[in-house]
């Protein structure tokens, strides 16, 4: 039998993950620590996650990866045996606290100290993610349990002078604190300084209660593996509601916000006009337009320069959406569940002082066009298709069917980029879904001209992947190396081109549709220290996010080539 490439095996794998956490959502629940449920951990561990570093290796904790698992999961996860995914339920004004992680727009709530219930709205996407999360910390919880019992049923010593710690009424200090952690990063097998800086990450936010601090997080994932092996009750165990199972497809979610958008055009007059779709940040286009005026009417003196007027907008108090809100700006806030807000911008009512002069705005245009943009914030992976497929349908207003005039769809998103570093910006030629034979040719309007030429620009196609967790660097190596030449990886590129073709299969929008895609690397998969889990990008991507902003606006508000 042939031997299969490493990149071969981490694709079975990442395909058997997906094919098992499919069968758990249709067969209601699943236990970890069981057959089926250890069969997953193995298909993780065997694809090896970049994202969650040295989890494979059964000596040592991987603590970055915790970091970033913890950021995206809700305060006190560690200690839960009973974890239920259901759809949006009705626990508003319930003794159960709703917790929201700090780096995810993920609904839960706490049941009881060792319950919770994540409230499921964006699709499959968010479920993979949530349970590829939930299996690295089983994952690590049982390395610490098989670290703290290395003699049988005897615990350590360093183990006993943790809960000492968790039992005390105050947390220790000076050199206290020093001996603490000492003996954390002997349980985690990791330096004094490695975990000592994940205590100090993990303790910012802590303060906020966004999670319970290394040492309490580290022992209740212990104590619990203990708890399970020693008494064999209450096994950590996963459950999906009918509910959630009923919705998955069905764009219930995304229903509702497409309603609420068509719904606000309508009542501001604005559903006959050229629209223009934007999926991107919820800052960016609103700071470009009126970000100017704003710093100017407050007394601020707006830099000459766009990007250091950015960095005046972001160290100011300076109120930009009040500002807008006089000049054809229209918040809506997402009440669908969907955790999607939009603008709506009518360029109509653009005033000159409004936005910088580095921005190239036509007026002229603007008044024979008048053009409006309505502005997404992120989708999620595959919520992305049920957005934009809700989004291009046309509605129906008392009896009346109205087809919006669609004029161009643009998608600014953040990806993983293969052969740049962070910061740099992509341009998507095609979309390639991993793990499926679906593959998707962009006609993209953006070219790498359009860019200034201080950022480094790639063009080529970008690997579609089922989630930030589901990577693997052979896999991306090999769509690097070989002749799909892929430049990025990214999680909803593909769905939208999806729901773009689909629209004009459907004649709801024409086939000479204007799409831009156009991403910026926040971070490189294939390079250590790189990768989601090193960190945030910071000020280094602001220029590339704004300069792709500041494009996609001069696309949308001036005279193209060909355009009469």
């Amino acid at each position: 039998m042939e031997e299969l490439s490493k990149s071969q095996k981490a694709r079975t794998a990442i395909a058997a993950f997906k094919t098992l956490a499919d069968a758990f959502i249709l067969s209601g629940s699943y236990q970890p620590s069981g057959k089926s449920g250890q069969k997953l951990e193995d298909a993780l561990r065997q694809f090896s996650p970049e994202i969650y570093g040295s989890m494979g290796d059964a000596r040592i904790v991987e603590l970055k990866g915790l970091e970033y698992v913890i950021d995206r999961l809700p305060r006190g996860i560690e200690k839960c045996c009973k974890v239920v995914l259901t759809a949006q339920e009705d626990l508003e004004g319930t003794s159960f606290e709703e917790v929201v992680p700090l780096k995810r727009r993920r609904l839960s709530y706490i049941v009881s100290e060792r319950e919770i219930c994540f409230v499921v709205t964006r699709g499959s996407t968010e479920i993979y993610d949530i349970l590829t999360h939930l299996t690295f910390l089983n994952n690590e919880a049982k390395k610490i349990h098989a670290q703290i019992c290395l003699r049988g049923q005897e615990t350590s010593q360093e183990w006993h002078e943790l809960r000492k710690i968790i039992e005390a009424s105050e947390e220790p200090d000076g050199a206290e604190l020093d001996q603490a952690i000492w003996n954390l990063s002997i349980i985690v097998g990791r330096t004094y300084k490695e975990t000592r800086a994940t205590y100090e990450y993990l303790q910012k936010n802590k303060i906020n209660r966004y999670n319970n601090g290394l040492f309490r997080i580290i022992y209740s994932l212990g104590q619990r593996v203990m708890d399970e092996e020693q008494s064999h009750e209450d096994p950590l165990s996963i459950h999906f509601t009918p509910s959630l199972q009923e919705i998955l497809g069905h764009h219930r979610y995304a229903s509702a916000l497409s309603r609420s958008i068509k719904k606000k055009l309508i009542d501001l007059g604005l559903h006959k006009k050229p629209i223009n779709i934007v999926s991107a940040n919820l800052h960016s286009f609103r700071n470009i337009l009126y970000g100017y005026g704003a710093l100017n009417e407050s007394g601020i003196s707006p830099s000459k320069d766009l990007y250091e007027m950015i960095h005046q907008i972001r160290e100011s108090d300076v109120d930009v959406d009040a500002y807008a809100e006089r000049f054809g700006f229209v918040f809506i806030e997402d009440h669908s569940g969907s955790n999607i807000d939009v603008q709506i911008i009518d360029a109509e009512k653009l005033e000159p002082q409004c936005s910088h002069a580095r921005v190239a705005i036509d007026r002229s245009y603007i008044q024979i066009h008048q053009p409006v943009i309505v502005i997404m914030d992120y989708a999620f992976g595959t919520q992305a298709y049920e957005v934009m497929d809700e989004l291009l349908c046309p509605c129906t207003v008392d009896g009346q069917e109205v087809m919006f005039q669609i004029e161009s769809i643009s998608i600014m998103g953040k990806a993983g980029i293969l052969p740049g570093k962070k910061g740099d910006i992509m341009l998507a030629t095609a979309h390639v879904m991993e793990g499926t034979p679906h593959n998707y040719i962009v006609n993209n309007e953006l070219s790498e001209s359009d860019f200034d030429e201080n950022i480094p620009v790639f063009s080529g196609p970008l690997v579609t992947v089922l989630g930030t967790s589901l990577q693997n660097r052979d896999v991306l190596e090999r769509f690097y190396s070989s002749s799909w030449r892929a430049v990025g990886i990214e999680m909803e590129g593909g769905h939208y081109q999806r729901a773009i073709n689909a629209a004009i299969i459907q004649g709801h929008i024409p086939q000479t549709m204007k799409v831009r895609y156009a991403y910026y690397a926040s971070d490189n998969p294939l390079i250590s220290g790189q990768t989601l889990a090193s960190g945030p990008m910071g000020n280094e991507g602001i220029v590339s996010t704004y300069m792709i902003s500041r494009v996609i606006i001069e696309k949308i508000l001036q005279e193209q080539d060909g355009e009469k």
